[in-house]
């Protein structure tokens, strides 16, 4: 109730007839509501009903009542008004045609619901839309001198889903929560299949689907080589006095 008033109070701010506040307040007719999912950087079209240009009165969408972003057009006067909106919300067409919201570049702050509150000769009419924004993780596959393969998903939202391939009964999984409700996600596995050297990972994502390869084949430590001892290079002038008459032998 007192969002309603402090809504019905920005209202009256725009300049909105007490006619129409009265109408906007009561029941509506007519009740619609829509899910739209969009990735994070894109555009999203948030519909409103269509009503005849010659019965419009008023057309209104409310975004988010803590903060209240009200962004409204008055057919009487052909005036557009917006309180507390950012400059990425606007109408994708003109409003007294198609009342659709047009939001570009989405970020993850524009995620929640948005009403779209239409008031006409022939009645009220309250379009709900639920908008959840996507973000594609960021992945990575690496592996160590000791096999164990690392597959992570950073930061995408929902959190992204990983297997390997072939598929194994030995890989660990962790997963770290942010604070802007994207979440990061790693997959351990020890490559210990010598036959198979090249380990995939997969990483599914309602935005995104990645198949990552890379090669994990086991390092062995180089030995080190002995040091070859030459025999020395031995004079020829050694022999000169050789005489082998000279020669006793011990008995």
């Amino acid at each position: 109730m007192r969002e309603c008033c402090a809504c019905l109070r920005k209202l009256h701010f725009l300049g909105v007839t007490p006619l129409a506040a009265a109408l906007l307040k009561g029941s509506a007719s007519i009740r619609a509501y829509n899910t739209v999912s969009v990735e994070t950087g894109h555009e999203t079209l948030l519909s409103c009903p269509y009503v005849s240009k010659a019965s419009l009165l008023m057309v209104t969408w409310k975004a988010k009542c803590s903060t209240c972003c009200l962004l409204s057009y008055r057919s009487d006067r052909n005036e557009t008004r917006k309180v507390n909106c950012s400059e990425r919300m606007m109408w994708k067409y003109s409003p007294d045609s198609d009342p659709a919201l047009r939001i570009y570049p989405v970020n993850l702050g524009d995620e929640g619901n948005y009403i779209c509150e239409v008031v006409s000769s022939e009645g009220n009419f309250d379009f709900f839309s639920s908008l959840s924004v996507t973000v594609p993780p960021t992945v990575t596959l690496t592996c160590d001198k000791s096999r164990v393969a690392v597959c992570q998903a950073a930061a995408g939202k929902p959190a992204a889903d990983i297997s390997w391939i072939p598929a194994s009964n030995h890989s660990t999984e962790e997963e770290v929560h942010h604070l802007d409700g994207t979440v990061t996600r790693v997959s351990h596995i020890h490559w210990v299949n010598s036959m198979l050297p090249t380990v995939t990972c997969l990483v599914t994502h309602p935005t995104t689907n990645q198949t990552l390869s890379l090669s994990c084949t086991q390092t062995t430590p180089s030995r080190e080589k002995a040091d070859v001892v030459k025999p020395p290079v031995l004079r020829e002038t050694i022999y000169e006095n050789y005489q082998p008459q000279m020669v006793h032998m011990n008995k």
